[in-house]
């Protein structure tokens, strides 16, 4: 009888135990798909700000850099070997008078891998740039790599960081691409 008992006993735990188990994955699962929805979220959300940068370059627009750049005297921005201190001076002195230097600019960011830590994004991309200088009727034809540094601030990523490099494409590059 008291074997009986104790297998009973043992059974009805068993079951609380695997059912607790059961509960306890399946909110684990539900978890991590909550996680990966949010992830996937934020990387729509951080390819979306670097496609509204590219056109802000492309119309020399400091709408977009204001809209997703911290406003901050620390950050750094690193565009074709120079460097600008904040905000304003990006804007000032490198977006706006690109405008008046360039005609038909175009950014191709392409191949852009983000990646997520803590409160901070990174994404790398492939950048191509177009255009032609308008004083000289120089053509520009670079390719190259561009960062972005993020920040969350308030649950919104802010840019605190680029850094761009690109070369001229060589003619047997060109060749290759068709």
């Amino acid at each position: 009888m008291t074997y009986i008992f104790l297998d009973t006993w043992a059974g009805i735990n068993m079951r609380r135990i695997m059912l607790g188990l059961v509960v306890f994955f399946s909110t684990m699962i539900n978890a991590d798909t909550g996680n990966n929805a949010k992830v996937a979220d934020d990387q729509a959300t951080v390819i979306a700000i670097i496609d509204d940068i590219a056109r802000g370059w492309e119309q020399a627009d400091g709408t977009p850099f204001r809209k997703h750049f911290l406003n901050s005297e620390r950050s750094r921005f690193i565009e074709s070997g120079g460097q600008n201190v904040g905000l304003a001076d990006l804007i000032d002195n490198h977006v706006t008078p690109e405008g008046d230097a360039l005609d038909g600019l175009t950014l191709d960011f392409s191949n852009v891998e983000v990646h997520f830590e803590d409160g901070f994004a990174w994404a790398i991309a492939n950048v191509g740039v177009k255009a032609t200088v308008k004083k000289s009727g120089n053509k520009i034809d670079n390719n190259g790599f561009q960062t972005f540094l993020f920040r969350a601030v308030n649950n919104v990523w802010k840019v605190v960081h680029t850094h761009s490099s690109s070369r001229p494409v060589k003619p047997e590059d060109k060749a290759h691409s068709h």
